[in-house]
């Protein structure tokens, strides 16, 4: 099988149901087959065929769902672009994918008419996306995501976190992003939910949203559910008594926001673990413990180690196929068959995993290993503070010191909290400088690039 089988479980035996809300107005799943028929007429007359790249850099938008059906129809590698990106980065990945189209906003292909071409039948390991990596530590690299690499992690999901046709679910993060292609759009596919898919979130607009679609599932990164929790009392009792499922990833979920938000909203969101690479990995499960600050359980067909020095270690049919036209990258990610993650964890003795941070985060001061993580989990633990970062700077002596830098909610004195540093941890984990910043620097999805603060 590969995903246009899987998807026909809606488009097709769902094709009288209403699948699909966008900007107020409704679609059924037949009508949203019909759509991905007609851009597959329009990208054939473009000269598209199987296994050719299609580049697409657009915000949420229906055209968005039609491109990468009718990829998917026609066996097209569909090559997702952040809508951020500026000349530099999209020039990077056009040179590396070389597409032969890239579609934008002003480039838009008109609808073809459909004459009921057969469509090609790629195999399961077939290339489905070329998703490329944030690129923090140099050029961004083309992951190979497979129909099965998708339909594995899918499937999971669908089973693991309990996705009907009966869910409502609220899709508020960018379609170019693996976690809203990879897990929102192919669970709701295959699923035959309703799905509102909305341009962007809007934390203004967030409660007429919720209140007014009434979701049952919804999936968002840490600074989205640190917005939520401005709703009022009132409407979040609301919201919590509709929803079934709130899920967390991207970026870790500090563990006071994960014990706020279940006060305000009655619901403990489940925090889980992914990547480009690989997508879905590990999971907090949907009936037991959901741990906070722990991503949980390795989801079924995963397998996880931790190398001698805590990174975690993965193999799976969620895992890439490799590096687009990176055989020396894609060698250097595996070792004996195992993908190397760069995030350090520890595994609790029922099986729990919590992530330390990234492997090239960690700041070797004086001899002494130091994973920010646990000082920024300190940091936002004081109520002057509302986010953190820690990051190594150079020094002559140590060859590196931790420096915090810090967004706070109200005045506070850096000496203050370098004291209550050294009254918790031991010295050599102490910042020895806390800068305050209006904002910390972040990705699409909300993830610190701390590279940026070392830049500054």
């Amino acid at each position: 099988m590969n995903l246009r089988d899987l998807f026909n479980l809606s488009l097709v035996n769902r094709r009288d149901e209403i699948g699909l809300e966008w900007k107020d107005v409704e679609y059924t799943f037949g009508e949203i087959d019909q759509r991905g028929d007609r851009m597959a007429a329009a990208l054939v007359d473009q000269g598209l065929t199987q296994s050719d790249r299609l580049c697409v850099q657009l915000a949420n938008c229906i055209e968005l769902i039609d491109i990468y059906l009718a990829c998917v129809k026609l066996g097209v590698i569909f090559v997702p672009v952040n809508i951020l990106y500026r000349d530099r980065e999209v020039n990077h990945i056009l040179n590396d994918a070389e597409p032969k189209l890239f579609i934008t906003a002003d480039n838009l292909p008109q609808p073809g008419v459909d004459h009921g071409r057969a469509w090609p039948c790629p195999t399961g390991d077939a290339p489905a996306a070329l998703v490329y990596t944030s690129g923090t530590t140099g050029q961004s690299k083309g992951a190979i995501l497979t129909h099965n690499n998708f339909a594995a992690n899918a499937l999971n999901l669908l089973t693991c976190w309990q996705i009907t046709h009966q869910d409502r679910f609220l899709l508020a993060l960018p379609l170019f992003h693996v976690h809203a292609l990879g897990n929102g759009l192919h669970c709701w596919l295959i699923s035959g939910c309703r799905m509102r898919l909305l341009e962007r979130f809007e934390h203004q607009a967030a409660t007429e949203q919720f209140l007014d679609f009434r979701p049952t599932l919804f999936f968002g990164v840490p600074t989205i559910y640190v917005r939520l929790l401005e709703t009022d009392p009132e409407a979040a009792k609301n919201i919590g008594r509709d929803m079934r499922l709130f899920v967390s990833g991207s970026a870790p979920l500090p563990a006071h926001i994960l014990e706020e938000f279940r006060a305000l909203f009655g619901h403990t969101i489940l925090e889980r673990y992914g990547m480009t690479e690989t997508i879905m990995n590990i999971s907090n499960p949907y009936v037991g413990e959901r741990r906070p600050g722990s991503v949980g359980l390795p989801l079924p067909g995963v397998s996880v180690r931790l190398s001698e020095t805590g990174e975690v270690l993965l193999r799976g049919p969620n895992v890439f196929a490799g590096y687009w036209k990176r055989e020396d990258a894609t060698r250097d990610a595996f070792v004996d068959g195992w993908f190397k993650t760069g995030d350090i964890a520890t595994r609790s003795d029922d099986g729990y995993y919590t992530l330390s941070g990234r492997k090239s985060d960690l700041i070797i001061s004086g001899g002494f290993n130091i994973y920010p993580r646990e000082i920024e989990e300190f940091l936002m633990e004081q109520p002057e503070i509302v986010e953190a970062a820690v990051v190594g700077v150079p020094d002559r002596l140590r060859g590196e010191i931790p420096v915090a830098y810090i967004v706070v909610r109200e005045p506070v004195d850096a000496d203050v909290l370098i004291e209550r540093c050294k009254a918790k941890l031991a010295s050599f984990k102490v910042p020895r400088r806390v800068e305050l910043v209006k904002a910390l620097p972040r990705n699409a999805l909300g993830k610190v690039q701390k590279h940026l603060l070392c830049a500054s």
